[in-house]
């Protein structure tokens, strides 16, 4: 059904359309600003938060619930949440682009911290190695493959957090386009 799914001709006639106007370079252009900016904010904090987890066990084995509580809550039920701190311009959809980074990048940078051989930690312990030598020449590098498989999962969580952003209040972006002709029924327009 052309209603339902629109017809490949018409999808192509409203790419045509958005690129000629510029509308689609433009949205893309936030989007893609909203999206890189919380994939980088969201994996610094997370991935030291996570990594600053290995100097207390007792302080990750507290925090640890807290952590899983947030990271299933649905990030659009934070959407009014973070409207009302962040406003409605870009800081809120940086805002939920981090929010949807920030726990993926804290459990995996976590989990490399804690899959450090205790036996090269013993090692540099009984070499004389303080807390800080240990985590800077040996947690932190043996994290590194954790914490890259982490941003590769978060490419698209921040993204996915920019446009349920744009869906909530924006007056540009990718998700205010393709909510606006979602609303209107204009189905090609919402595939292009």
């Amino acid at each position: 059904s052309a209603f339902l799914f629109g017809s490949p001709s018409a999808i192509a006639g409203f790419l045509v359309i958005m690129w000629q106007d510029g509308s689609l370079a433009r949205d893309t252009w936030v989007t893609g600003l909203e999206t890189v900016l919380g994939f980088v904010m969201g994996n610094v904090l997370g991935t030291a938060l996570g990594l600053s987890l290995w100097y207390s066990r007792f302080v990750s084995r507290v925090v640890q619930p807290f952590i899983i509580a947030l990271g299933s809550i649905p990030i659009i039920a934070l959407a009014p949440i973070v409207i009302i701190w962040f406003g409605t311009g870009l800081a809120s959809k940086v805002a939920m682009a981090t929010l949807s980074v920030v726990v993926v990048a804290l459990v995996t940078s976590y989990k490399g911290a804690m899959s450090v051989d205790p036996d090269q930690v013993n090692l540099m312990r009984t070499l004389g190695a303080r807390k800080g030598q240990i985590f800077r020449k040996l947690v932190v590098p043996a994290s590194l493959a954790d914490i890259f498989v982490g941003m590769k999962l978060t490419v698209g969580f921040a993204l996915i957090g920019a446009i349920i952003g744009e869906f909530m209040s924006s007056s540009e972006g990718l998700g205010h386009a393709i909510f606006k002709a979602g609303s209107l029924y204009i189905i090609p327009k919402v595939f292009a």
